[in-house]
């Protein structure tokens, strides 16, 4: 099993969730969550003050998918929360050593 960690601009999560689901995924966790990057934040101006803004909001999605799926969400990710601008996100892929459905306790792919 692995473990999909992307950051995509909020914007673009309906669209990608709509992607993911059209590929077979079953669930996903999403978290709003705020950082930096190459882009190191902007500047806005805000009733005539111009201000820093450090931190630039994001949408994390962390998903759990049998091995065998993971190229295939990643490269749904990538086409789908593409934007070509700066910010567009980035996709981590890790392994998962066990999974647990608390309800049922079904393990490892039954769970997910």
């Amino acid at each position: 099993m692995k473990l999909i960690i992307a950051t995509i601009k909020p914007f673009k999560l309906e669209e990608v969730r709509e992607a993911l689901t059209g590929i077979g995924v079953r669930g996903m966790m999403v978290t709003e969550i705020k950082g930096f990057g190459s882009q190191s934040g902007h500047t806005e101006i805000y009733r005539g003050a111009e201000y820093a803004v450090n931190f630039v909001p994001k949408i994390k999605l962390e998903i759990v998918v049998a091995s065998s799926m993971a190229d295939q969400v990643v490269e749904t990710i990538t086409k789908t929360a593409q934007t070509g601008k700066i910010g567009d996100g980035k996709i981590f892929v890790l392994d998962v050593q066990q999974a647990v459905r608390v309800r049922t306790g079904e393990t490892d792919a039954d769970a997910i």
